[in-house]
């Protein structure tokens, strides 16, 4: 797939495409094969839990708000205006413990599956689920700490 050029517009995905990931916002807004970028939006007390992309590296800019990380076995913290590096094959979680929304750019490169897999659990409520459909598109989730 190539990516035509053009502007996504604020608060919009492409195409008008809106992702509801376990009560997160993700709106694609470019996708080609060597990368693909979605704004979020986490509301208080949602999260992504540790996992691995296993083909991809991952960046998120912060643009509101505050993450609560997990890189690589340690804890972390990114505010508005941080950029947060996540390379292929580091254990990562996102975390919003905070009372306000954050919202935040991510992107992959390169895209591989990921595009497919948001359209995949769009709705999905049953995180094991998510879980399952994730490891399918190269997404690893990590068993919870016993």
């Amino acid at each position: 797939m190539s990516m035509t050029a053009g502007v996504t517009p604020a608060g919009t995905g492409e195409r008008g495409v809106v992702w509801s990931i376990l009560g997160q916002t993700y709106k694609p807004v470019a996708h080609s094969e060597s990368c693909f970028a979605f704004d979020t939006l986490f509301p208080p007390g949602t999260f992504v839990p540790p996992h691995i992309h296993t083909t991809q590296d991952e960046f998120i800019r912060v643009l509101e708000g505050q993450f609560d990380l997990f890189l690589d076995g340690q804890a972390a913290t990114a505010k508005a205006g941080d950029l947060i590096r996540l390379p292929m094959g580091i254990p990562h979680g996102i975390f919003n413990k905070t009372e306000a929304p954050v919202r935040a750019l991510f992107w992959v490169s390169p895209a591989r599956g990921l595009y497919t897999l948001f359209t995949r659990i769009h709705n999905v409520p049953d995180p094991g689920e998510v879980v399952r459909i994730a490891a399918e598109h190269e997404v690893n989730f990590l068993p919870p700490p016993g």
